[in-house]
C-alpha cells in the first residue's frame, strides 16, 4: 500500500533531488508540493515546483505557501548554496500558473488532512512555517495526520551540530518559532537532521553514474548538482555533497534504514542559540522540566548510508526506465 505524502518544500537543488525521488518511488503517492521560502524566495521556489510538474508530468498539486517566517521578518535566501533562483546554474523559464492551486499551503494541508484523516504523511524539507500556520488555523488536524517527517535540526549526535550557526540547522533557524510550535503539537514526528544527513554523501562519481545510466532524469540531477558541489567543495574540500532532503524521502520509503532516539523536543527561539534543537531522551524526572508535557518524537541517530545510496540510485534508474518504455 502506497504512502500518501504532501511534500512541503523550498525548491532548491537537494529539494529537486528529493521531489524526483518521491515521484519515482512506487512506495509513495506524491499528492502535492506545498512551497515555502528558504533556499530561494517564494516566487522562484513556486516557479521551480511548477517547472518540475511540467517537466516530469507530476500529478501532484502545486500550492504556494509562506513567503516569510511567523516573526514577519523576511529571511534572505541562501544564494551561495542554491544559486539566484534555486537550481544553481540552471535558469528556469517563467512557468504558467494555470495549474497552481488557489488555496494557501496551510489551508491545503488542513483540507487534505480533513478529507483523508490518518492517511496523510507530511514531509517538510524547508522552514516549518506552512505547518505552523496550518496548526494555528486548525489545531485539531494534528491527531489526524498519519506522520510528520522533518528534514531539519541538529542534536549533536555523530558530532554533528549546526550548519548556519554553531548549533542551528538552516530550516529550523529560518523560523524557530514555527519549529517550536510544530514540535509542541500532538502529532507523531520523525526528525531526519544533520546527525544523519551529514553521514551520507552524493559524490560526483555517484551522480555521474546515475547520469550515465538514465536517459534524462540523471542528467537534470547532474546539471543542478554542479553548483551545489562547488559550494560543498569550498566547505569540505571534496567533490561531494551531504544528502539532506532525499534522506527524509528515504525514511518515508524505508524507515529501517535509520535508527532513532526518542523524546520530546524544544527549539531555542531567541539569543545566540536561536534555532538550537534540544531533545530530552533520558526519561529522568526533574523538578523543573518544560519537556515533560510535550509528546515524544523520534530523531534520526544513525543511517545505513550504503543502503540509502543504493535505494536512491535504483529508484531513479527504474523510474527513468519506465518513463522511456511506457507507450
Amino acid at each position: 500500500m502506497t504512502k500518501k505524502i504532501i511534500l512541503d518544500t523550498d525548491p532548491g537543488i537537494d529539494d529537486a533531488m528529493a521531489i524526483l525521488f518521491a515521484q519515482a518511488s512506487p512506495e509513495l503517492e506524491l499528492k502535492a508540493l506545498t512551497t515555502v521560502y528558504g533556499n530561494t524566495d517564494i516566487e522562484n521556489g513556486t516557479n521551480n515546483a511548477l517547472f518540475l510538474k511540467n517537466k516530469y508530468q507530476l500529478s501532484a498539486d502545486i500550492v504556494k505557501g509562506a513567503s516569510f517566517p511567523l516573526s514577519g521578518i523576511p529571511k534572505a535566501p541562501v544564494v551561495q548554496v542554491h544559486g539566484e533562483t534555486g537550481f544553481g546554474h540552471i535558469k528556469v523559464d517563467k512557468q504558467s500558473t494555470n495549474h497552481l492551486d488557489k488555496r494557501s499551503a496551510a489551508q491545503y494541508i488542513i483540507d487534505s488532512v480533513n478529507a483523508e484523516p490518518n492517511e496523510i504523511t507530511l514531509i517538510a524539507v524547508g522552514p516549518l512555517t506552512n505547518l505552523a500556520l496550518a496548526l494555528q488555523l486548525a489545531p485539531e488536524i494534528a491527531p489526524l495526520v498519519k506522520e510528520v517527517i522533518i528534514m531539519g535540526g541538529a542534536f549533536g549526535m555523530n558530532e554533528h551540530r549546526g550548519n548556519v550557526t554553531p548549533y542551528a540547522e538552516a530550516n529550523i533557524y529560518a523560523d524557530p518559532q514555527a519549529a517550536d510550535l510544530v514540535f509542541a503539537a500532538n502529532w507523531p514526528i520523525t526528525v531526519i537532521g544533520l546527525d544523519v544527513t551529514h553521514e551520507t554523501f552524493f559524490t560526483q562519481e555517484y551522480l555521474a553514474d546515475i547520469k550515465n545510466n538514465t536517459q534524462e532524469v540523471g542528467e537534470f540531477i547532474w546539471d543542478i548538482s554542479q553548483y551545489y558541489l562547488e559550494f560543498y567543495k569550498q566547505i569540505t574540500g571534496s567533490n561531494s555533497c551531504h544528502v539532506h532532503d532525499p534522506s527524509a524521502i528515504a525514511y518515508a520509503i524505508s524507515p529501517a534504514l535509520f535508527s532513532v532516539r526518542k523524546g520530546p523536543i524544544h527549539v531555542i527561539t531567541s539569543g545566540p542559540a536561536t534555532g538550537y534543537t534540544l531533545q530530552k531522551f533520558d526519561n529522568v524526572p526533574y523538578m523543573n522540566d518544560p519537556w515533560s508535557h510535550r509528546r515524544s518524537h523520534q530523531v534520526g541517530a544513525s543511517v545505513n548510508s550504503e543502503a540509502l545510496l543504493a535505494l536512491y540510485k535504483k529508484t531513479l534508474l527504474d523510474y527513468d526506465k519506465v518513463r522511456h518504455t511506457t507507450p
